[in-house]
């Protein structure tokens, strides 16, 4: 299937995309040969992709990095790119294709050491491909060096070379790279699309399909997940009842220790999977022996501490993730109580629970409400500044009591 089949409800974007990957063959040969590169060339050498959470904005990136490495025979004969079978669209897809690089945040920020070998690499030619690709999926967490090295390297690309920035918006980017860049906004899809993926594509039923698109309104892989994960709906289903159980003071405490126990496990499962298989990976790279009490060959205890350092940093990244991931739960559930406050024509995502909706609207006003979403959202940028996490969902329960 096409690569941009997971492109959920973007036809504008991929409609773009595709004509770009077609003048991108034309521009390959012109490099090649020395010319002029075509005029009115849809291709460019920086994309900048934002948009809400959910959207998609990295998965279009990967599908255009796919496009541009494709080597389907049909293309000579006018065929579309990105046909998702050749090997340049399944080892980009996958993430193995030699000439695509992909860097994410590890931890809460992307350091210019994340970066500094992917930099050198975008002044090579590609190897195998087409282009030198270099897709940033966290571009919002490039700290200030990380920044300024993408920022040179964007500014004197290879010839060869397109960097990829994933953003959910232009602000969250430095002005200096977003203006080398040529933007696509996406938009978050609409329910039905969701649906028509999850029943088209995952075969899930179409009554879990609706239910999973409808509560996470549009965000494709959560609704993916919640369709297709018991465990993810039973977390799911926990968080909503929060806002039942802060009656009291102890209350609080406990819903808010349960919530941070439940994202430390997250993290702790994450650890479990990813951090064994590297480190033995490591230690295979740097010679070490095989069994139990193997010593490590002199010199590389600094790059095993490296490593330690990262997967710590990407345990802190998971649980922060996990949480707010529960606070855009919490927030949904209060929007719906304040569309019934208010009498609003707009659906109610979570309508599995609305008798609990209606019995915390009767309970209060709009403002109590607003108030509520509020000290949510005050917690979630209470991890931005290092807060400890208990107390700042400490914090929040306490608030959601008091309204």
């Amino acid at each position: 299937m096409p690569v941009w089949d997971d492109l959920v409800g973007q036809e504008r974007v991929r409609a773009q995309l595709t004509a770009a990957a077609r003048d991108a063959d034309a521009l390959v040969t012109a490099i090649t040969a020395g010319t002029a590169p075509p005029e009115g060339s849809k291709m460019t050498h920086a994309w900048l992709f934002t948009g809400p959470p959910g959207s998609g904005r990295t998965t279009a990136a990967r599908a255009f990095a796919a496009a541009l490495q494709c080597t389907s025979p049909d293309r000579a004969l006018g065929g579309e790119p990105g046909c998702g079978f050749c090997d340049g669209c399944h080892t980009t897809m996958v993430g193995t294709h030699a000439d695509v690089s992909t860097v994410a945040a590890v931890g809460s920020q992307i350091l210019v050491e994340d970066m500094r070998d992917t930099v050198r690499k975008s002044y090579t030619s590609p190897a195998t491909g087409r282009w030198q690709v270099i897709l940033v999926e966290d571009a919002e967490r490039l700290n200030e060096k990380s920044a300024n090295a993408v920022l040179k390297a964007v500014e004197e690309p290879a010839p060869r070379t397109v960097w990829m920035l994933c953003s959910p918006s232009v602000e969250d980017v430095l002005p200096t790279i977003r203006s080398r860049c040529r933007h696509l906004n996406l938009s978050t899809p609409s329910v039905e699309a969701v649906v028509d993926m999850l029943v088209r594509r995952d075969g899930i039923e179409p009554s879990v399909a609706l239910a999973a698109a409808r509560v996470t309104q549009g965000h494709v892989d959560r609704a993916r997940r919640l369709a297709t994960d018991e465990a993810a709906r039973e977390r799911r289903a926990t968080v909503l009842k929060l806002p039942l159980r802060v009656d009291d003071i102890g209350a609080c405490l406990k819903a808010a220790q349960e919530l941070v126990d439940a994202a430390a496990e997250d993290a702790k499962q994450v650890a479990e999977e990813v951090d064994a298989k590297e480190t033995e990976e490591l230690r295979a790279a740097l010679g070490a022996g095989t069994g139990a009490g193997s010593r490590m060959p002199r010199g590389t205890a600094g790059v095993m501490k490296e490593l330690e350092d990262r997967q710590k940093r990407r345990r802190t990244r998971t649980q922060r993730d996990t949480l707010e991931l529960a606070l855009t739960d919490l927030t949904s559930f209060y929007r719906d109580v304040l569309a019934l406050q208010l009498g609003s024509s707009v659906a109610i995502a979570n309508e599995e629970i609305r008798p609990d909706l209606e019995r915390i609207a009767r309970a209060s006003g709009p403002e109590r409400t607003l108030r509520r979403i509020e000290a949510i959202i005050a917690c979630r940028d209470s991890f931005d500044r290092n807060v400890a996490p208990l107390l700042a969902v400490e914090a929040m329960t306490m608030a959601l009591r008091a309204g």
